[in-house]
């Protein structure tokens, strides 16, 4: 395993991260724990020492489950780190109420590393509101002990991480940001990295392998990256970047299953940065795969539980954004046929509940009219 030096600590560069675990019949809330548990133990086995979750991962269930297969260990054998959901406005003035259920749900007494979650357009305001008191209490909290490092995650623009570092930077030991080769010119990565780097803050990344879209590539995608690399695979090629940008520090994958697990760490064994010819020709065959993409939903999942409908909202997307790429085809009418009425695109009700939490900023029921007139419902 290949480690970073964080401070005084020494970081595993691959961080399992806990928003995409093994779970039953295909429901987001239903974590397969035994697989869960294997992962855990695997991964510490191989060096892994770094866990991410989050409040609202799993629809709320990722925090007890990552807690619990952890609680075998030594405390002082990994790190674990979780966050204060901003992403909900709901949940502002509730940061003590919310932070004091974490440690019980986690089962510990402290948190290595704790973020201000999804720092974005929608929230930025409200996170920069000092009645609600979240910045003081989550600074008497590292005080105190019970939080060892404290920093933010961002989905934003460049502009609002701005605002958000002129306000609280000082404070900000790392910051986590979505990071991959498709987003360093689609989302403004470049830019995000660079905001960083002047202010001396190390990166995490989220979202390298961008929900699982970099970990299969079209066979003409593939033959270009082998030409370059025989023996890499398709997904080590997204870690490989990652690998070439100095400031990053822990990369954390949402694995869904040993295999990724076992492949993901078997990348990780070692640091093989990219050369100037390499990177240049990714980033020229990500320009290309951006001009496609119709909207980059990740499948975080926030959207999910905030549709009264109760739409499986990613899955929709998927599906829309296939059937655009493709200009119609079978693929998309053929998985709808096996959806229930009551839950196709066609039952969104346009309140845009599912917009409101969305760290992508999609416009989501935009996107579900125009999937339902595509398929004429």
């Amino acid at each position: 395993m290949v480690y970073k030096n964080f401070q005084d600590l020494k970081l595993s560069a691959l961080g399992m991260g806990a928003m995409r675990l093994p779970v039953i019949d295909g429901d987001d809330a239903r974590i397969d724990e035994s697989v869960a548990q294997e992962m855990v133990d695997y991964a510490m086995e191989h060096g892994v020492n770094y866990y991410d979750t989050a409040w609202g991962y799993h629809n709320g269930n990722s925090e007890l489950v990552m807690g619990k297969a952890l609680s075998k260990y030594p405390r002082d054998s990994y790190y674990l780190a979780t966050k204060f959901p901003g992403y909900d406005l709901s949940n502002m003035d509730k940061v003590e109420e919310i932070f004091e259920k974490q440690l019980e749900k986690c089962g510990v007494e402290y948190f290595d590393f704790y973020l201000f979650h999804n720092v974005c357009e929608m929230n930025i305001d409200a996170y920069l509101n000092r009645e609600y008191g979240i910045y003081e209490y989550l600074l008497k909290q590292k005080k105190e002990g019970r939080i060892r490092h404290l920093g933010f995650s961002a989905h934003g623009s460049v502009e609002v991480m701005k605002r958000f570092l002129e306000a609280y930077g000082k404070d900000m030991e790392f910051c986590q940001i979505q990071l991959n080769y498709l987003d360093w010119s689609f989302q403004d990565a470049k830019g995000k990295v660079e905001l960083l780097n002047q202010h001396n803050i190390p990166v995490w990344v989220m979202e390298p392998l961008r929900g699982g879209k970099l970990a299969s590539l079209t066979g003409e995608e593939t033959a270009k990256l082998k030409e370059l690399r025989p023996e890499e695979t398709v997904p080590a090629w997204a870690f490989r970047f990652l690998q070439s940008l100095p400031s990053v520090t822990v990369v954390l994958s949402g694995m869904s299953d040993m295999t990724q697990m076992q492949e993901n760490i078997r990348t990780f064994e070692e640091d093989k940065s990219l050369n100037d010819g390499e990177m240049k020709a990714l980033l020229q065959m990500a320009d290309e795969m951006v001009s496609k993409i119709a909207l980059p939903c990740t499948a975080c999942h926030y959207c999910v539980s905030h549709c009264p409908q109760e739409l499986d909202i990613p899955g929709l997307l998927a599906l829309y954004n296939e059937h655009c790429f493709t200009g119609g085809g079978f693929i998309a009418p053929m998985a709808m046929s096996a959806i229930s009425e009551d839950k196709r695109p066609n039952s969104c009700i346009g309140c845009r509940s599912c917009e409101a939490v969305c760290p992508q900023q999609i416009k989501i029921s935009e996107a579900m009219a125009d999937f339902a007139q595509k398929l004429g419902m």
